[in-house]
């Protein structure tokens, strides 16, 4: 949905990628979670085989980063996850195509070392914050990942945008499971959630496409689970963006004045 709203050109240069990586990063991350390994041992193996296929294709797609993850993070073994998946790709995909959103976009390939390192470093120091706590059952929310990505591609990134960013985040997901606790039709709760999602952006004047993703984890992530998602959420932003915040205030603009000189 966010992907058709905004037409963020760095998701639309190549439309063929919306169906093939999402779809390669969700067969990677469902083989990996059938292994017999640790949950935090997953999550690096699909984060370190996801980012190995992206740089064949010399391109990033964040959404797919997402996908990857999901079938981990909400413990899917049904052959069903991959066929919504791929639905719902090859959708997005037919989307872009017809109605010529992706119209005057260069085709290029936009995979940064760099910027994909900082975020590597970052997902992994969540990863072992996850495991030194106890808390490996929280050690990555999806849509959090990708803002993540996105945040370090930004133009400028200030510490406003980083405080609304969380704030967005988290009461997103907040007011996604007080609903569910108080209406049961998924269906209903579907039709609610995409205009609240997009009164909360326009509220704090934002755009973040996950946000749009971020309500519906709880029709997938484990019952048990669901009712830590909003205190997850903001502790997770909070570090990750915060993270991404100390390393464009500093960290990149020391590597720019060094390039510069």
């Amino acid at each position: 949905v966010g992907l058709w709203v905004y037409r963020d050109k760095q998701w639309l240069n190549q439309p063929d990628k919306i169906f093939i990586l999402p779809c390669l990063t969700a067969v990677i991350g469902f083989c990996i979670n059938l292994m017999p390994i640790s949950y935090l041992f997953k999550l690096v193996f699909v984060l370190c085989a996801m980012l190995l296929v992206m740089r064949m294709f010399n391109y990033i797609l964040p959404p797919a980063l997402a996908t990857g993850f999901l079938p981990i993070v909400t413990q899917a073994y049904e052959i069903s996850f991959l066929i919504s998946i791929f639905a719902t790709s090859f959708i997005l995909m037919l989307g872009v195509v017809l109605f010529k959103l992706n119209q005057g976009v260069e085709r290029k390939g936009n995979f940064d070392r760099r910027k994909i390192g900082v975020y590597a470093s970052i997902t992994l120091i969540g990863f072992a914050l996850a495991a030194i706590f106890k808390v490996e059952a929280m050690a990555l929310i999806p849509p959090i990942t990708v803002v993540v990505y996105e945040s370090l591609n930004m133009m400028m990134y200030s510490l406003k945008m980083y405080l609304k960013q969380v704030a967005v985040l988290t009461l997103s997901i907040s007011m996604a499971v007080f609903m569910q606790l108080w209406i049961q039709d998924w269906i209903l709760l579907t039709l609610i959630y995409m205009p609240l999602m997009f009164l909360l952006l326009k509220l704090f004047d934002m755009r973040i496409p996950a946000v749009y993703a971020f309500p519906f984890l709880v029709f997938v992530f484990p019952q048990d689970s669901v009712m830590h998602l909003p205190m997850a959420s903001g502790l997770m932003a909070g570090f990750s963006l915060g993270c991404v915040y100390i390393y464009r205030t500093y960290f990149q603009n020391m590597s720019a004045e060094k390039s510069y000189t």
